[in-house]
């Protein structure tokens, strides 16, 4: 019932499985939220007949009404066709360790099926106990130049030994290294 689960990590602070997934296509530019969520024992998020709860995929109108009912609903939903491609737990130790003890940091890689740019920066999702408090918040951005040029495409997110937080960029082949300011 996910699709194209393509972060799965395990949130350190309660052993839960997360993912960062990429929803399906071609249903316009505002449909549907890709989503970042806990991945719970027995449950079902929809693919490929709902999606976001009782939302029935157009395609395929009336194939599983037996499945209304009972989708659940993702943690934390992105802007649609971002491509939410990894998710980390941030729990950095060290001489280089930034303030979010405890939040998820989810690559989004960007569009490719959409009018206008989406995606393409790092988001933050604060966690308070081990949930999301509500939604996510830009943390790096800045990497589309015009319409039809990108500079950056991050597809990764990892939390080094020493604390900094490292980013992986496709179009450049960089990896970031995040750090408090000193």
């Amino acid at each position: 019932g996910i699709r194209n689960c393509t972060g799965l990590t395990i949130q350190p602070a309660t052993g839960q499985p997360w993912c960062a997934v990429n929803e399906r296509d071609v249903l316009g530019d505002n449909l549907v939220p890709d989503y970042v969520t806990s991945v719970k024992q027995g449950a079902f998020y929809g693919w490929p007949w709902y999606y976001i709860g009782d939302h029935e995929e157009p395609r395929l109108p009336g194939q599983r009404p037996d499945l209304k009912g009972k989708v659940t609903v993702p943690d934390v939903l992105i802007q649609p066709h971002s491509a939410a491609v990894q998710v980390a737990f941030y729990d950095g130790k060290g001489p280089d360790a930034l303030p979010f003890e405890g939040d998820a940091f989810v690559a989004l890689h960007g569009s490719w099926n959409r009018s206008a740019r989406t995606g393409y920066k790092v988001v933050r999702i604060p966690m308070k106990d081990g949930k999301p408090e509500g939604g996510y918040v830009d943390f790096m951005t800045g990497f589309v130049v015009n319409d039809n040029d990108v500079w950056a495409r991050p597809y990764g997110v990892a939390v080094a030994h020493d604390g900094a937080l490292l980013v992986g960029d496709d179009a450049g082949g960089r990896i970031f290294r995040v750090t408090p300011a000193k």
